[in-house]
């Protein structure tokens, strides 16, 4: 059966735009387009290493808007809209959690290539095999 609703979680990373084109290019029904804004008190982010402070959370919420606003624009040069969404929280997590409240019927998402032992590689791999493993719905993994 053909989706009605696809996700398609940005990070910015170059795969992640290839999975908005993927989406764009295979499937005619909604799309949204997402970026999860850790919060930077978590160990992860940006404020986990360096303090949290209110100008890099500013900056981390004006950087996704971008991404978004960036992939609107992609998609009407291609003859298509899509919905945006900037959710913050752990990615993993909070595109679980999208997926079940907002009546989505499938993921399509960036995995990661290159080396094995890169540090980028293990921490946004693990987001993709996340929601491989936790969302309730298919998942296509571009690469």
């Amino acid at each position: 059966m053909a989706p009605t609703h696809v996700l398609v979680p940005l990070d910015g990373s170059p795969l992640s735009d290839d999975a908005l084109v993927h989406a764009l290019e295979t499937f005619d029904c909604r799309v949204t387009v997402l970026n999860v804004v850790t919060p930077l008190d978590r160990p992860m982010s940006e404020g986990g290493v360096l303090g949290a402070d209110d100008a890099r959370e500013e900056t981390a919420r004006k950087r996704a808007t971008n991404l978004v606003e960036r992939a609107r624009e992609r998609a009407a040069e291609a003859g298509r809209s899509v919905d945006t969404a900037v959710e913050t929280g752990d990615p993993a997590d909070t595109i679980v959690s999208y997926v079940e409240a907002n009546d989505v019927d499938h993921v399509v998402m960036g995995g990661h290539g290159g080396p094995q032992d890169g540090l980028a590689r293990r921490l946004l791999g693990t987001v993709a095999t996340r929601v491989v493993g936790e969302t309730p719905v298919t998942v296509t993994v571009v690469r």
